[in-house]
């Protein structure tokens, strides 16, 4: 599942392009797609609840130590 920050960035470059283009079919085509972004996005939590990377501990601290040979 996409997280609300990558669709939102999405969105926005999706805008950032339809503003630059003189092409008025293709713009509204790239607005629409926006919306569409924009609205997945929107019922979503702010902050993306994808899984931890193994180098973060449970209260979200790096853990220490060398991450590539165990301490």
């Amino acid at each position: 599942m996409l997280g609300k920050t990558y669709l939102t960035r999405q969105a926005s470059l999706l805008v950032k392009f339809a503003k630059t283009t003189s092409d008025s079919e293709l713009s509204a085509k790239l607005m629409s797609k926006a919306a569409d972004l924009k609205s997945q996005a929107d019922p979503m939590p702010d902050r993306d609840q994808g899984p931890r990377a193994p180098d973060v501990a449970e209260d979200g601290a790096p853990k220490s130590g060398n991450p590539i040979t165990p301490s």
